[in-house]
């Protein structure tokens, strides 16, 4: 079943200059979807056995901790 999706003109032509020149929008849309789960994948696992994520929480904190303090 085929679909369609209203775009801005600005983002048609964002899109369109990622677009292949023999790719149609659905095949650069299915390729742009593949991408972004292919670097999440690579991504997770990269704090492990680190203390980077504690880090994060830490600074996530004091910054909820400091709104609205000037």
């Amino acid at each position: 079943m085929s679909k369609s999706i209203r775009v801005d003109d600005d983002t048609h032509e964002a899109l369109a200059s990622l677009k292949g020149e023999d790719e149609t929008f659905d095949e650069l849309l299915s390729r742009l979807i593949a991408e972004r789960r292919d670097s999440i994948h690579e991504g997770a696992g990269l704090w492990e056995g680190t203390d980077a994520a504690e880090g994060a929480r830490n600074a996530r904190t004091e910054m909820k901790d400091s709104v609205g303090i000037r």
